[in-house]
């Protein structure tokens, strides 16, 4: 399939927002989680509980975006690699359509301290996208990627040390830069509320968070 974007004929309003991490308290704080922490500033910043829902495999909550609209919040407890189990779960209960399903995740391709937020596209390789897309059957969904950037002296074909890299912790110094970029995903799921997620592109995919030496 081919990263293409789709161009709506209706403003795409997220119903749902996703973040994507693994439970236990070990992957806690770790890149591939920044999904997870991106759910827990946006339940913050809006005031949403966050409680373990059984029906929907994930922690979830539900209230309303910055008085911008309701909005359902999900941390998939499933791992990684079964995301789209819990997705699935929630968009039967409550009749939401992919292109209303808002997922938020890591992306070692990106510069840490840059998003990059889409309408559609492929998995580029992310476990946790292939099983979205494989429960929801499209493609056809908006995500919002945060970049983690790839390990240093990391060497194209080589991914010896990707997984300690994706696993690992933010040093104190990519922390600050992290806490920006957390904070200004707020700002573009409030904007993506208020006109829609195709012009909120304009916004999420302009900033570039620095601080620290790449």
């Amino acid at each position: 399939m081919k990263d293409e974007e789709v161009k709506p004929t209706a403003v795409v309003i997220p119903q749902l927002i996703v973040g994507l991490g693994n439970p236990e308290p070990k992957y806690d704080q770790t890149r591939h989680n920044i999904g997870f922490a991106a759910i827990d500033t946006l339940a913050r910043a809006w005031q949403i509980s966050l409680a373990e829902n059984r029906k929907f495999q994930g922690e979830f909550g539900e209230g309303n975006a910055a008085g911008k609209g309701k909005v359902r919040l999900l941390k998939p407890l499933t791992y990684m690699n079964l995301s789209g189990q819990a997705i699935q779960a929630v968009t039967n209960w409550y009749k939401i359509p992919p292109e209303s399903v808002l997922v938020i995740y890591d992306d070692l391709d990106l510069p840490l301290g840059k998003t990059r937020l889409r309408l559609s596209g492929s998995a580029g390789g992310h476990n946790g996208m292939k099983s979205i897309i494989s429960h929801l059957n499209t493609q056809n969904f908006p995500r919002l990627r945060i970049g983690i950037g790839k390990p240093k002296g990391a060497i194209d074909g080589d991914n010896s040390h990707t997984v300690s890299h994706v696993l690992g912790r933010f040093s104190a110094a990519e922390n600050k830069v992290m806490s920006q970029v957390l904070n200004f995903v707020v700002e573009c799921g409030e904007f993506s509320f208020k006109q829609g997620v195709e012009k909120a592109m304009n916004l999420c995919n302009t900033q570039n968070f620095t601080g620290i030496d790449s």
